[in-house]
């Protein structure tokens, strides 16, 4: 039995296609070996865990006496992204995908936007982050327009510069985009995306803020908090649970910042889980084909790792796995059908043990719910 459980996402940290990557174009992929590949690649301390020891991996040199308990996880749920990951992760397997739209929003939807918001919108297609901005940003500075775009994932996005369209206006717009994206529109996520800057040195800002759809059913974390345990969200899981069953959301600017603050928590006395997402793997590098950067920040978690588990008490249970895939080295940016890792260190774990393969991540929910009592 564990009194605190900390359970680390490394958004998109893949390690192996699906059986069923083929109906997501994704054959092939597998975002782990990508970035072994790199100079950039050193992680001793996952792979004391047994991280090399894992079902499927087929390169790197597998631990003798593995630390920690080890396994892949399947999953369950139809898609690939955030929302339904993270969702599975805790429990709730969505059988119907979200819908997404490679062709843009419909025009019915365009319309409720411009008369809910006042504004028009721009772009709406798929488009790279970084790259919408570029083009769209000199117009909409002039015009006030939005700029609304989607991705492979069920998404909408709401870009807009922070001098044309205040943070709070944009919070304001992306909540009541929130309340029209329902139903068989339903999107996983509404983005806010703020940016900053003078063509064409228009920066992204760290002020983005997701508008999740509320999971369908109660998750473990509605079920831990029902207890009277604590529910203390990291980065972004209060937005992706829509604050349902979150008892304390903790924000982050990176993960850099991410780690210090889960680091922080050990010193507080706390009974119940600490669910923590490192977005950065899949934003920064995944998404943008970033081998080497994906590796260096694999490598800085790694190198974190042993002040975490120094600090930690008989009765902490750490708990390491992911949400999807980004692998960078395939010609796509968008998120992968892989399987994750599953790592667990401390109370309750049986050293070396291979976990073996569990068809889905919902099995990282039963091992909490089971060790919280």
């Amino acid at each position: 039995m564990a009194k605190r459980i900390f359970l680390i996402v490394l958004d998109s940290f893949g390690i192996g296609e699906l059986p069923d990557a083929g109906d997501y174009n994704d054959t092939g992929s597998n975002t782990f070996k990508a970035i072994f590949g790199s100079k950039k690649f050193y992680a001793p301390n996952m792979k004391m865990m047994g991280l090399f020891n894992i079902d499927g991996v087929d390169f790197g040199e597998k631990e003798a006496s593995p630390v920690g308990a080890f396994g892949r996880l399947g999953e369950l749920s139809a898609g690939k992204d955030t929302t339904t990951g993270h969702w599975e992760i805790a429990g709730y397997i969505s059988k119907v995908p979200l819908p997404t739209y490679p062709n843009g929003f419909p025009d019915d939807m365009i319309d409720a936007l411009v008369r809910v918001t006042g504004r028009k919108m721009l772009c709406n297609k798929p488009y790279s982050g970084t790259q919408v901005i570029q083009e769209y940003g000199r117009e909409h500075m002039k015009t006030g327009n939005l700029i609304l775009y989607t991705s492979a994932d069920s998404v909408a996005q709401i870009a807009a510069h922070e001098e044309v369209v205040p943070l709070d206006e944009l919070y304001d717009i992306c909540q009541k985009a929130r309340d029209i994206f329902t139903g068989e529109h339903g999107v996983g996520r509404i983005i806010a995306r703020p940016f900053v800057g003078e063509y064409p040195d228009f920066k992204r800002t760290e002020n983005r803020h997701d508008f999740s759809l509320m999971p369908p059913e109660p998750t473990m974390l509605d079920r831990i908090h029902k207890k009277g345990m604590n529910t203390i969200g990291v980065g972004k899981i209060h937005d992706i649970f829509a604050g349902r069953g979150v008892g304390e959301k903790i924000q982050i600017k990176d993960n850099k910042d991410g780690m210090k603050k889960t680091k922080k928590l050990l010193k507080r006395d706390f009974k119940g889980l600490c669910f923590v997402n490192l977005v950065d793997f899949d934003m920064l590098y995944g998404h943008r084909n970033d081998i080497d950067g994906y590796a260096a920040a694999i490598s800085e978690f790694d190198d974190w790792l042993p002040g975490f588990i120094d600090k930690m008490e008989d009765d902490d249970l750490l708990m390491i796995t992911a949400d999807h895939g980004c692998d960078p080295s395939t010609p796509s940016t968008d998120h992968s059908r892989e399987y994750v890792p599953l790592l667990m260190y401390g109370a309750g774990v049986t050293e070396g043990e291979n976990l073996g393969t569990k068809e889905s991540f919902s099995y990282v929910a039963q091992v909490v719910e089971s060790q919280l009592g």
